[in-house]
């Protein structure tokens, strides 16, 4: 999990333009420093690569970082504990150093990659905004229950709760892996803000198995200016994990194995019908308990998204063994190649050419997940969900070819 694994995973998937996380850790900034080169406005690259117009040399020239990290604030307010990830953009390496001098006055930042720190989430966004005005300041995974800006456990009711009046500088949230933003378009504040998919990536291979879709330059600026206008011709959509596969969907007790619906969780008071102790309440009964609008709501002007499943969970569904198999590994090595990038694949290919490259029942598993025919077991109190491809006729191929 280093800058150069990072590039060559973001090649194969298709991403051009990734956040560096962990700015504020001093290793991990030392090896920004070393190892990454100024490129476009506010972006960096590996040093060696090539210079010259991104529309025109992008391909070659390799993937472009964001200097990004996540900082978890954990405090009192109102008489309550609260726990909060926040996720950090900056445009520049003077703008991190001084992020970085301030904090490292109130915590341990060599601690952890996420640093922990005693600090108001208000205070925090006064110190990264007072260090440029063209940082962002984004609540990470915002309804997770633990760390989750509007956390069932220790989160707020809503972002002027949290941030006070810097809550008119809060552009934009992050969806999390088990929400997505039809969920978060019934809060207030999911409509005020733009809903922002990112990876929360723990090793090189899941990285973009949340992304965001732009159509500007590949510019600091230009992205920092779609976000916050939220403008649809320049922030196209998001891509999104089905939210039943996050581990924090449901309602449920790990300990127990129980998962929960909301309305099942109602009947036993929020606590585990097995032994009794309160049930960690996850997003789906969190985004009830907020909303202002029914489900099926859709704002105007509303960024759009798509749900998709990573393409070594599909190989691994359909062929009835585990992602780590080596199959899985060269059958996605073959798409990858023959489609230029994972993306390629799970959002064009069509599926005359799949079956071309890979086998029948994989490449309709790739076509049923892009078309939303999945089985969906929901992730709780921690247990990821999944996704099952069913297996359906690939005789289907045909009616999708077109």
């Amino acid at each position: 999990m280093n800058l150069g694994s990072l590039n060559l995973w973001a090649r194969a998937k298709g991403i051009k333009l990734m956040g560096t996380g962990d700015f504020t850790h001093p290793a991990w900034f030392g090896e920004i420093n070393e190892l990454l080169d100024p490129a476009e406005p506010g972006l960096f690259a590996l040093k060696g690569a090539e210079s010259g117009p991104s529309s025109q040399t992008l391909a070659r020239r390799g993937t472009r970082f964001m200097l990004t990290s996540e900082v978890s604030c954990i405090y009192s307010k109102a008489g309550r504990g609260r726990k909060v990830h926040i996720m950090l953009t900056a445009p520049d390496i003077e703008t991190v150093e001084k992020i970085n001098t301030r904090l490292g006055r109130i915590g341990n930042l060599a601690a952890d990659g996420r640093p922990i720190l005693g600090l108001d989430a208000r205070e925090l966004a006064k110190i990264v905004l007072d260090a440029s005005e063209h940082c962002l300041v984004v609540p990470a995974h915002a309804m997770t229950p633990w760390f989750g800006v509007f956390g069932s456990k220790s989160g707020f009711d809503s972002l002027e709760e949290c941030f006070g009046d810097y809550a008119k500088y809060i552009y934009a949230i992050e969806t999390g892996l088990s929400a997505d933003p039809a969920m978060l378009w019934r809060l207030s504040d999911g409509r005020r803000v733009a809903l922002l998919s990112n990876s929360d990536a723990h090793s090189p291979e899941k990285i973009g198995r949340e992304v965001n879709v732009f159509d500007t330059e590949i510019d600091y600026f230009a992205i920092e200016a779609a976000i916050k206008n939220r403008a649809p011709e320049k922030f196209l959509y998001t891509i999104e994990f089905f939210p039943e596969e996050g581990k924090y969907h449901l309602d449920g007790h790990r300990v127990c194995g129980v998962s929960l619906t909301p309305e099942e969780s109602a009947k036993t008071n929020n606590l585990c019908p097995k032994c009794g102790r309160p049930l960690t309440i996850g997003v789906l009964n969190r985004i009830r308990e907020l909303a202002t609008e029914p489900e099926g709501f859709k704002p105007a002007g509303a960024i759009p998204y798509k749900s998709l499943v990573p393409l070594q969970e599909i190989i691994a569904d359909v062929l009835g063994i585990m992602v780590a198999h080596q199959r899985v590994k060269a059958e996605y090595g073959k798409l990858v190649k023959a489609f230029g990038g994972e993306f390629s694949v799970l959002l064009g290919a069509a599926a005359g050419e799949l079956d071309k490259v890979t086998d029948l029942a994989i490449a309709q598993g790739i076509i049923d997940a892009r078309e939303g025919r999945v089985e969906l077991v929901a992730g709780y109190d921690g247990v990821f969900g999944h996704v099952k491809i069913p297996k359906s006729p690939a005789t289907a191929l045909k009616s999708s070819q077109g």
